[in-house]
């Protein structure tokens, strides 16, 4: 099953954005008081996918993120590609660490950079210089646990998305070599389109995710190519603390990130960034100019 939430549909935009259900190239929109999907994975209700539903082709709905009240800041993970861990050697500023990791490595991500899979992303050139991107797969957790077992890993998980872990590389290296503040800049994650639940995912570990920029494949993998797959992210995570039904945790970026090429290739404003996962969906955003660096209130 897939599960989305819908801004617009056949030229009608609605007050806020709605629950729905894609089933090929329809979608079905439910009615307000359905709820939104952040509910739904809090608490399933037996009512809500059943009742009166909104038909509309999916060429003409405008998706708007699937998830945007998460619990705590976004859960992620680095360097779970061991291509992506190597491709930066010496290009880290000085913060290469001096061997593989024993364990998967754990930060997180503010959560107003979350937008929808065909929103704008935001750079600000007065803000940072090096905006890189990193496609990655999204696991949003369903069953609350605390120390599972990896091989109960999945009885804990309600689906995954596509997700893009855009960075300002060079606010990342300014503050010590911890990740979050380069990863936390507003408007810079898109995610979706839609959550796909596991009941209809057959293979996690074959999935494939790509990154292509103004239509040039930069970023191609499997996620069986993890370095720690997701079983495993789920148990060392919880290892004495709860996860809970609504947490987002981005499992990581293969090799072929801008930074560590050469020449890099960095995001500008008016490029095009697709995010894809075959059989979960593509994100597809234009990079455009914010002026974040300015003061707001």
């Amino acid at each position: 099953m897939k599960l989305a939430m819908v801004r617009s549909a056949a030229g009608t935009t609605f007050d806020r954005p709605r629950l729905a259900r894609v089933d090929d190239q329809t979608v079905q929109i439910y009615p307000d008081g359905a709820g939104t999907l952040d509910d739904y994975i809090r608490k399933p209700a037996p009512t809500a996918l059943t009742g009166p539903s909104q038909p509309a082709p999916l060429d003409q709905v405008t998706f708007d993120a699937p998830v945007r009240r998460v619990n705590r800041d976004i859960l992620c993970t680095g360097w779970n590609y061991w291509d992506h861990f190597e491709e930066g050697y010496g290009k880290r500023g000085g913060q290469d660490p001096q061997e593989r990791p024993a364990h998967p490595t754990f930060f997180t991500k503010g959560p107003h950079a979350i937008v929808g899979p065909t929103d704008p992303i935001a750079v600000d050139l007065e803000l940072a210089q090096a905006w890189d991107y990193e496609v990655e797969i999204a696991v949003i957790i369903g069953t609350q646990g605390r120390s599972i077992p990896a091989e109960r890993a999945w009885e804990h998980v309600f689906g995954m998305c596509v997700a893009n872990d855009m960075t300002a590389r060079d606010i990342q290296r300014q503050h010590g070599g911890q990740w979050f503040k380069g990863k936390s800049i507003d408007a810079t994650m898109p995610i979706g389109p839609w959550v796909t639940t596991m009941d209809a995912i057959d293979d996690p570990a074959a999935l494939e995710l790509r990154c292509l920029l103004n239509g040039q494949v930069l970023q191609q993998a499997r996620v069986g190519q993890m370095a720690f797959d997701i079983p495993t992210l789920i148990a060392e995570l919880s290892w004495g603390m709860t996860l809970y039904p609504g947490d987002v945790l981005l499992t990581g970026t293969p090799a072929g990130v801008g930074y560590a090429r050469e020449p890099q290739i960095l995001l500008q404003p008016g490029d095009v960034l697709v995010s894809e996962v075959v059989g979960l969906g593509r994100l597809h955003n234009a990079v455009q100019s914010v002026p974040l660096h300015e003061y707001l209130r």
